[in-house]
């Protein structure tokens, strides 16, 4: 079985892309409502709770995609080829992103990008702990990215 792992370009400027998809309504809103341009709020524990929200729901409920992702026609899917589950995202986001980024103080982010640019099957740590892999999506093959 290929799985056509996807790589960590795609995936670098699809994290980017839902960034600002998160990010530029959010800080818009507040500018209304406090009158300062600012993007002070993501540094805290509230950009953490809706990053995690929107990148654990949104594939569950769009078959592995987020906004970015399907942009770059990649998706999270699971290693044995079933659905996601809502414990597979929160393995995958909560332990795999958020915990273990800082129990290693960033390192751990550091040793996934590695993980994605040597491994075959392109997996990065929290892909592990959350059973599952980023591949490009067959239904694009051979079409350009946008």
């Amino acid at each position: 079985m290929n799985k056509n792992p996807s790589g960590l370009g795609e995936r670098l400027l699809a994290n980017f892309i839902d960034f600002f998809i998160i990010v530029l309504p959010i800080t818009f809103v507040l500018y209304f409502i406090r009158g300062e341009y600012s993007y002070d709020w993501t540094s805290g524990i509230t950009w953490q709770v809706i990053d995690v929200l929107y990148l654990t729901a949104v594939p569950l409920l769009w078959s592995g995609y987020s906004v970015g992702k399907h942009m770059f026609k990649i998706k999270v899917k699971r290693i044995d080829e079933q659905k996601l589950t809502l414990k597979n995202m929160l393995l995958r986001e909560v332990v795999g992103k958020v915990l273990l980024v800082y129990m290693t103080f960033g390192i751990s982010n550091i040793v996934s990008i590695f993980m994605v640019i040597f491994r075959e099957d392109k997996r990065a740590i929290h892909d592990l702990i959350g059973g599952t892999y980023v591949s490009y999506d067959e239904r694009f093959k051979g079409k350009s990215i946008f």
